[in-house]
This record gives structure tokens, C-alpha cells and sequence, in this order.
């Protein structure tokens, strides 16, 4: 599949150009997503979603990651915090691609994490949980990331 940057997801280079990526690629070529590859890399995730899926990823921005209260990030990103991490990364992710006109209004979702997620669309705008989705469907060879503004936590 290939995919083509569009103005709401603008690769690291400057020049515009096509790419054929996984989810992991496309985060890792996204500046606005890097706190999330960290933790993808911290939580030793990589090389699942690079897997074959598909996946749907509800990826938090840099902005998002640092709306949590202070310290968070740096606390779940320790090795001895792991599990939590992955926890809340795999609480993100859904088994399938699901594109957003497959969302329904008070849809849940089974999280491979193993909670469920809940979709409400009102205003034009989807919401997962409490974050909204700010760029949907954007395809990767082994899914779908919709890009989200807020972190969603699974009740712990």
C-alpha cells in the first residue's frame, strides 16, 4: 500500500513524497508522534506492530503525552515500570483496521490490551474514550493509525 503525505502528516524531510510504511515507520517518520516511538521502543512494541495485523493504532501526539500530569511520561519510560507502559500502549491499539467510517456512535472496542474503548461521534468529530481523533485514516501496510490529542488510559 502506498501512502502519501498529506498536510496533516508531514514527514521529517521537507520534500513531499510517497512511502510505502508500516505503523512503526509512519510514527517514526511523523516529528509530532515521537514520544510515542519512544515508548513504543521502551515497551519493546516494535516489532509487533511492525507485525503483519492489522492494526488500528489511536496514536497520541507529542502534545497529548504532555498534557499528563509532570513527571508521567518519565516515570512509565523506566524499566521497572514496564508493564504499565505496555499497558497503556497496548490500550491504543485495536485488533483489525478499522477506517473511521466504520465508527458507529457508542461503538466499543476490545483493546489488545484487553479493556474496551468507546467511540462517540458527535459535532462531526470522533472521539476514542475522552481524546479526539484530530487525523483519521491514515494506512499503513499492516493497518490504520488515526491520530488522537489526548492519552487513554485503561482503568489500572
Amino acid at each position: 500500500m502506498t501512502i502519501f503525505f498529506a498536510s496533516a502528516f508531514t514527514p521529517k524531510t521537507s520534500n513531499v513524497h510517497e512511502v510505502e510504511a508500516d505503523i512503526v515507520d509512519l510514527a517514526v517518520a511523523t516529528e509530532f508522534l515521537s514520544t510515542l516511538v519512544a515508548a513504543v521502543k521502551a515497551g519493546d512494541l516494535v516489532d509487533v506492530l511492525k507485525g503483519e495485523g492489522p492494526f488500528t493504532v489511536f496514536a497520541p501526539t507529542n502534545d497529548a503525552f504532555a498534557k499528563l500530569p509532570a513527571g508521567t511520561v518519565e516515570n512509565l519510560l523506566k524499566p521497572e515500570n514496564k508493564a504499565q507502559l505496555v499497558a497503556v500502549l497496548t490500550y491504543h491499539v485495536v485488533p483489525g483496521k478499522v477506517m473511521s467510517s466504520d465508527l458507529k456512535n457508542g461503538q466499543k472496542a476490545k483493546t489488545v490490551q484487553g479493556s474496551e474503548i468507546t467511540v462517540t461521534l458527535k459535532d462531526g468529530k470522533a472521539m476514542i474514550d475522552n481524546a479526539t481523533v484530530t487525523t483519521a485514516d491514515i494506512e499503513a501496510s499492516n493497518g490504520v493509525v488515526h491520530v488522537i490529542d489526548t492519552v487513554i488510559l485503561p482503568k489500572m
